[in-house]
């Protein structure tokens, strides 16, 4: 069985494996695929996960009602759903109320456990306290058909603090791993969490699959420890080991990741310290695998031809750590738009002049964006 975890202000124990509800295996058409979703699902929770995880624009708003239909089969004190609110579809309180009714009935259930505010920046957190929206979940709170309010997150350690601090909050959730230690609210909001005792839900442990399938000489590093160990587990392992992550969410997609995690999972084994050592020297590894040092400071922008270089760098450079071909290849088609790239460029010269790295921009930019054209064609 999965190791569980205490929530000690909330007096629940939580699976420290989640089950992340949006990326589930889908058909020729797009749609859940409903019978292997399911046994996925039931597979988790026979192992002990207890701790289910959606959202309103999952599988393009599929996902709650199927996990809803999924759960009615168990008894609905056998575990915790969490779903969220979507800020960016609320432009007043009444929104939100009809909204939250919604979930309800596309969940078919009578309350949720964990309710959150839906990635959240500083602008939408602000909207939502102007808009009482804030007050409205403390009402849903109080009439039982939340159990326990919280916030998804995305945006700077600043914003996070400032979020954070506002109120007396049952639980939160960030992104962290072992390679955004200092990204978004990163490892100093886990820490700030901690010092105040609120809960912490992690997601992207694994960076969106790509701290799972790793260039073949870093793999290696990892397989002198454990032979048999997956890389996904050393990303598990890495945000499990710190104390008041309660709860890690697992986007799985397939029946071998959930039999992988629940391995993972079962008589969870903290890093090591020799382990942890390890863990920090293949990440420094990573790092130093990236095609140009940009830091994303932004002093070469704006670029006069709007190309948009750090974004440009950005790809480029995950590229250059992960060799994730997939995923560079849907950020390079969706992520940026034509007229931003690299191809853009006039070679002006304006960005080298600014550019505190001293970086060789205009010899870069042709260079990603040949590189990136190429690997998209194939």
């Amino acid at each position: 069985m999965v190791d569980k975890r205490l929530m000690s202000n909330l007096g629940i124990e939580t699976s420290l494996l989640g089950f992340g509800c949006m990326r589930f295996p889908t058909d020729s058409e797009g749609k859940i695929n409903e019978q292997a979703a399911e046994k996925m699902l039931d597979d988790a929770i026979a192992a002990g996960v207890n701790y289910i995880d959606t959202a309103y624009p999952y599988h393009n708003g599929e996902s709650e009602p199927f996990v809803g239909k999924v759960l009615d089969k168990y008894p609905r004190d056998s575990y915790f759903l969490a779903t969220k609110l979507p800020c960016w579809l609320v432009e007043s309180k009444e929104d939100a109320e009809k909204l939250f009714n919604s979930q309800l009935e596309r969940l078919n259930k009578d309350y949720v456990d964990f309710y959150l505010l839906h990635s959240l920046n500083r602008g939408a957190w602000n909207k939502m306290k102007d808009l009482g929206v804030v007050e409205y979940c403390e009402k849903l709170k109080a009439d039982g058909k939340i159990k326990y309010f919280g916030f998804s997150f995305h945006d700077s350690y600043e914003a996070f603090e400032e979020i954070l601090t506002y109120r007396k909050w049952d639980f939160c959730q960030i992104q962290l791993n072992y390679m955004d230690v200092n990204e978004q609210a990163g490892i100093k909001g886990y820490e700030l969490t901690e010092k105040l005792g609120v809960p912490l839900v992690v997601m992207e442990p694994v960076k969106g699959g790509s701290l799972a399938v790793l260039p073949e000489d870093i793999t290696s590093e990892f397989k002198k420890f454990d032979a048999d160990a997956s890389t996904a587990s050393w990303a598990f392992r890495w945000v499990g080991s710190l104390p008041n992550v309660k709860v890690i969410l697992s986007g799985m997609s397939d029946e071998s990741q959930v039999k992988d995690n629940l391995n993972t999972f079962s008589d969870f084994k903290p890093l090591t310290d020799e382990e942890k050592q390890a863990v920090e020297r293949i990440a420094d590894m990573l790092r130093a695998r990236v095609n140009n040092g940009c830091t994303g400071c932004n002093y070469c922008m704006p670029c006069p031809a709007g190309v948009n270089i750090p974004y440009n760098f950005k790809i480029w450079n995950t590229y250059g750590m992960y060799e994730n071909i997939n995923s560079t290849k849907w950020q390079w088609s969706h992520d940026i738009d034509e007229a931003q790239k690299a191809k853009n460029c006039v070679s002006c010269g304006k960005c080298e002049k600014a550019c505190p790295q001293k970086l060789h921009i205009r010899d870069d930019l042709k260079k990603l964006q040949r590189q990136l054209d190429v690997l998209c064609s194939k």
